[in-house]
């Protein structure tokens, strides 16, 4: 049991408000956009679909789904120590990757309205779809005697310039990633009953169809611009963010792996699982996708993951700091190599695929 007058692990910025985590590569990020060229684009080429998929977000399937029921009315101290840290870090981290895609759909949608409405009704209506999941998970770490302060996180963090063609290479990864995360997670619970330490996991199933749904958007939107998916360099991009998401779920979740334990789930296992599908998914629409089932995949990820542990020893060392530079260099750079290499790997032509993509 946690003892309720134990200092908290968490730096707080005021009682009960949980301090931001500090900002690194593999935190979640806020983005903002171009949104005159958003405004200018001719969706017509796939407009029917677009349509079907606002008339999906308009039934909204999920408007009463997220609602606590008695499960949750139950103290959790007995969920502590280092998994209550990580739980809470988990709570966090998901939150936070929410919030920032609330912001960004919610600000397209306004800049969107009078420009471009269709475009902008979709932003719309899958910005309630995030707030809704932020304002879930956030109502989740009281019952930690936590929060997040979403208006203090908005103008604390520094916002990210990608051009839209990025945005939807990002989004639509983030989208569909988070639908394999939630239903794999769902479906392993589903049999082990005994390892759902919490409810919020049995929300999961529908929630991941908001993720699916928000996916299927950008996908649509994507296969209204041609140049995004057909020229050498929407090749390169796609292989670029498609590592990008891959490296960082992999590094970020090895790194927490006690997390993914208390729920009966080998980090590794998952994460291979996840990226498979993520990646099968892509093969729907991206023109390449990545050799992930090549052994050098995860063997050069892995070779990053003791990078990160021995510049994270270099780190908590009482070294002085221009010789943790140099220490720390080699291991940099090997890191780099190592993800050059895997971008450079020959990826695999969807157009090979077809009829064997599910």
């Amino acid at each position: 049991m946690v003892d309720s007058l134990k200092k908290p692990d968490f730096e707080e910025i005021r009682s009960g408000v949980k301090a931001p985590a500090k900002e690194t590569i593999l935190t979640p990020r806020f983005y903002t956009t171009d949104f005159d060229e958003m405004a200018r684009m001719d969706l017509s080429p796939n407009e029917a679909e677009l349509k079907a998929i606002l008339e999906e977000f308009r039934v909204d399937y999920n408007r009463h789904h997220f609602v606590r029921d008695e499960q949750f009315e139950q103290s959790w101290d007995h969920i502590d120590g280092e998994t209550r840290k990580l739980f809470i870090e988990f709570l966090e981290r998901s939150c936070t990757a929410e919030f920032s895609g609330f912001l960004l759909y919610k600000e397209l949608s306004r800049k969107l309205k009078d420009k471009n409405p269709l475009l902008a009704e979709g932003f719309s209506l899958m910005s309630r779809d995030e707030a809704r999941h932020a304002g879930f998970l956030n109502k989740a770490m009281s019952d930690f005697k936590l929060s997040l302060d979403l208006g203090f996180l908005t103008k604390s963090r520094k916002y990210t310039f990608f051009k839209p063609k990025f945005i939807f290479y990002a989004t639509y990864l983030s989208e569909k990633i988070g639908y394999w995360r939630y239903i794999t997670i769902y479906r392993h619970l589903e049999s082990h009953p005994e390892n759902c330490i919490y409810p919020i996991f049995r929300f999961f199933e529908n929630w991941c169809q908001d993720e699916n749904r928000h996916g299927d958007f950008f996908d649509a939107v994507m296969r209204s611009q041609p140049h995004l998916l057909k020229d050498w360099r929407a090749r390169l991009w796609c292989r670029f963010f498609l590592l990008s998401v891959f490296a960082t779920m992999y590094l970020n979740d090895i790194q927490r792996s006690g997390f993914y334990a208390c729920l009966g789930l080998d980090a590794r296992e998952y994460d291979r699982e996840v990226i498979e599908k993520t990646n099968e998914t892509a093969g729907r629409v991206f023109p390449v996708i990545l050799d992930v089932k090549s052994p050098q995949f995860y063997q050069r990820l892995e070779a990053c993951i003791q990078n990160n542990e021995k510049l994270a020893a270099i780190a908590n060392s009482s070294a002085p700091k221009l010789f943790q530079f140099f220490q720390k260099l080699p291991l940099y750079l090997s890191n780099v190599w190592h993800l050059l290499r895997l971008y450079l790997m020959r990826p695999i032509d969807t157009a090979s695929l077809a009829g064997t993509v599910r």
